[in-house]
């Protein structure tokens, strides 16, 4: 499995069978912080790799669809990662949408901002796994980075189906970008709030419902269709966006939303 297909797995949202819903009459559970935040050893270690050569020599090569054409060398004296701005990026827990967590999010990568070879500006997208840091993409714009700003001091939350952003602070979830949802950026919710509206969106694709027992999820080939996701301005180079409806389910009680790509 590449590793690119490893991250779509294990960072998507995965529903186990029966991160705010499902509560029984007068049920409630308070906000925790998001799950999997990176230490500052994690941040050391994220400072090594995102700054070694071999990410560096990455950004050197990277080429996004009209680029201007540079030399190696010019390339390798432009590329460059800024490891002093590492952005956590969060995505809700199928815990959380079904009711069983009051952890609303968990940790999916960091980002950090870059340069290509030919100046362009760039994000490296870097995970944890088993432990191990590693850099498994690059990608056009920098929008982790100005939503991040936006967010102030709550934590940067993305729900990949709809390429929505939000920021979470103790109970209440901030809109920075809900217009495929069609929510006004600025909107305030409650994180209760929050969770029912996720399972307004997916809670029929969970395991055991209708969607599920049609086979509709069996596979990338039978995945839904769905409406395509607004790009990001920056972001001509998207590859694939896909809407909430796109959900594949590769195994038993999983479903997996196949994350947006900028390159």
């Amino acid at each position: 499995m590449s590793a690119m297909r490893k991250h779509l797995v294990r960072a998507a949202l995965v529903f186990g069978a029966g991160a705010s819903l499902a509560l029984g009459p007068g049920e409630a559970f308070a906000a925790e912080g998001p799950a999997g935040a990176p230490t500052g050893h994690d941040l050391a270690v994220l400072s090594g790799v995102v700054g070694g050569k071999g990410t560096l020599d990455r950004l050197a090569t990277t080429k996004f669809p009209g680029a201007a054409a540079v030399s190696a060398e010019a390339a390798a004296r432009t590329a460059q990662a800024d490891v002093t701005k590492p952005v956590g990026v969060y995505e809700p827990t199928a815990e959380f949408i079904a009711g069983k967590s009051a952890v609303p999010a968990a940790l999916s990568y960091v980002a950090m901002p870059a340069r290509t070879g030919d100046g362009s500006v760039a994000t490296v997208w870097a995970q944890r796994e088993a432990g191990t840091w590693s850099v498994f993409n690059v990608a056009s714009g920098d929008v982790e980075n100005r939503f991040a700003s936006a967010a102030g001091k709550g934590y940067l939350v993305h729900e990949p189906q709809v390429n929505a952003w939000y920021s979470v602070e103790g109970g209440t979830v901030t809109v920075l970008d809900g217009s495929v949802t069609g929510v006004a950026t600025g909107t305030r919710m409650t994180v209760d709030a929050y969770r029912a509206a996720l399972r307004d969106r997916y809670a029929d694709k969970l395991p055991g419902s209708a969607y599920d027992r049609s086979g509709a999820g069996g596979g990338y080939s039978k995945a839904v269709a769905a409406k395509p996701a607004a790009a990001e301005p920056e972001s001509s180079t998207v590859s694939f966006v896909l809407g909430g409806a796109a959900l594949a389910l590769l195994g038993a009680g999983s479903v997996v939303a196949i994350r947006v790509r900028r390159n």
